[in-house]
């Protein structure tokens, strides 16, 4: 005859626990130092000049010119009205500006300045070294 008996098993379960902590592994002092030096620039610099030319006419017109370009010569005309028995146009003159273009070394002294940083390791006895992982010996 079957036994109508139960047994019981014991399940057995195992956790794991994990955790973090800091650990100061050493220090490290950062200091920067500037140095200046004196140097001396050199650049082109352009620049123009516009002469000033005026050109007597003195000639009688029907209509009042444009501003015209002749090479580099920009020529504005300078008209005036004169009262006669009719009223007519005399261009007077015009004026004829010439631009030139000269280049010239300019010098400059200026100061430059550059950074550098200084990184000293600070180890404390006990404390494993973080470049090497071992443990100091000082």
């Amino acid at each position: 005859m079957a036994s109508d008996r139960e047994e019981v098993v014991p399940l057995h379960e195992e956790t794991a626990s994990v955790g973090k902590r800091e650990v100061e592994r050493g220090r490290v002092r950062v200091t920067t130092r500037v140095t200046e030096h004196e140097e001396l620039v050199r650049q082109e610099l352009k620049r123009e000049d516009v002469e000033v030319v005026r050109v007597p006419v003195n000639r009688a017109i029907d209509v009042r010119p444009d501003i015209r370009q002749d090479g580099t010569t920009t020529i504005i005309p300078v008209v005036e009205e004169m009262l006669v028995v009719e009223r007519r146009l005399v261009l007077r003159e015009e004026i004829h500006l010439r631009k030139t273009t000269s280049t010239v070394q300019a010098e400059q002294p200026i100061t430059l300045r550059s950074e550098e940083a200084i990184v000293e390791v600070i180890d404390e006895p006990g404390v494993r070294d973080a470049r090497t992982d071992q443990p100091n010996e000082d």
